[in-house]
């Protein structure tokens, strides 16, 4: 009898049997049917369930496409964050675990180094091309009683933009997204950066603001109130600068690079933009230069404010020697051994002559010194 002849390969999506055994008979898969798994259910099947748990608050996707523009979060917006795909898409993260980190970093085929840089959170600003991806770590700043950064990852690609961040950083109050992401990943991922980096830069210029008034009142308060919580405000002032000062200064080398067309991801339409940010850069930076020579001629009016008031109390305890230097004579000579005498109106007219000299002299000088405010 003849041997059984097989039925052709399984397609895509696999309705036919497996090649013939060695009896002869056709073999069945693995699942009996032939039949692969399905993209979406493979991509679900990848995930466990405490990173699709995570992922419902911690994970979101602006997705734009064909079809639309539309925000995925949780288990769909995974299904969604990859790197190779006709859509354009932002992969938001906010506070995620390293595990999210990675697994995100993972479908969207990001380096391993990328994926170390953003789980540690303890870059400087930076802008490094690995690979088909730029890299770009950024500050935010915010200003209570001293300054407070956080630091923001971008990583962007050719079809997506990867934003990662703590929760104190909310990009939705960007004035750029006011009608949704989906106009701006219409003109493509790296417009999208521009619109995010613009509203952070933006955002410096209220914490200048403070800063400016916290230097007008504090050089009010030098003149008035040069004491200890004065110096420790001055001080404070100095290190919330200097703080500033290790986030702008390499920043704004950032944003020249990106203004550079010889970078590829940026569309040569949207160079244009990242000037403008870098024009924001520098004006911030002139800014921080002036505030820098402020609060350095705060500390000199300081120290001269301290060292003319120790003059003033050496004034006035020198004025009070010579008052009792006087009264000191007067002491002298209406000791105790004539102090019967002197009582009893026995003395010398001499004596009260000499003693009421010496009282009218201890007073003038205390009206001269008085006069000329050295008491």
């Amino acid at each position: 009898m003849a041997a059984t002849q097989p039925t052709g390969p399984v397609g895509p999506t696999g309705t036919g049997t497996g090649p013939v055994g060695p009896t002869g008979t056709t073999q069945v898969g693995p699942t009996g049917t032939g039949t692969g798994p399905t993209t979406e259910s493979a991509a679900t099947s990848a995930w466990s369930d405490d990173l699709v748990t995570e992922a419902a608050t911690a994970l979101r996707v602006e997705h734009w496409g064909a079809d639309g523009s539309r925000t995925l979060t949780g288990s769909e917006a995974l299904e969604h964050a990859v790197g190779e795909s006709p859509s354009r898409h932002w992969v938001d993260l906010t506070d995620p675990s390293p595990e999210l980190t990675a697994a995100i970093a993972a479908e969207l085929g990001l380096h391993p180094l990328v994926a170390e840089d953003i789980e540690e959170r303890n870059q400087r600003p930076k802008l490094e091309l690995t690979g088909e991806h730029i890299h770009l770590v950024a500050f935010a700043i915010a200003y209570d009683t001293e300054v407070r950064t956080e630091e923001i990852d971008f990583v962007l690609g050719r079809t997506f933009l990867l934003t990662a961040h703590t929760a104190a950083w909310n990009p939705w109050t960007a004035q750029h997204l006011r009608e949704g992401a989906g106009p701006l990943l219409e003109r493509g991922p790296d417009y999208l950066l521009w619109a995010l980096l613009d509203a952070l830069v933006d955002a410096y210029f209220p914490v200048f603001d403070r800063l400016e008034d916290e230097i007008d009142d504090l050089e009010d308060r030098i003149v008035d109130e040069p004491g200890r919580e004065t110096l420790e405000r001055l001080f404070g002032l100095k290190r919330s600068l200097v703080e500033i000062r290790h986030v702008m200064a390499p920043q704004r080398e950032i944003f020249n690079q990106l203004t550079n067309r010889t970078l590829p991801l940026i569309g040569p339409d949207n160079i244009i933009y990242f000037r403008d940010v870098y024009d924001h850069a520098v004006h911030l930076a002139e800014e921080y230069d002036s505030y820098r020579e402020l609060v350095s001629g705060a500390l000199d009016v300081y120290l001269s404010t301290v060292n003319n008031n120790l003059s003033l109390i050496m004034k006035r305890l020198t004025g009070i020697t010579v008052v009792f230097a006087g009264l000191g004579a007067f002491a002298g000579i209406f000791g105790m051994s004539e102090a019967g005498a002197a009582f009893a109106r026995t003395e010398a007219v001499g004596f009260w002559l000499v003693t009421g000299a010496i009282i009218v002299l201890s007073l003038t000088i205390f009206a001269v010194l008085r006069r000329i405010d050295w008491i």
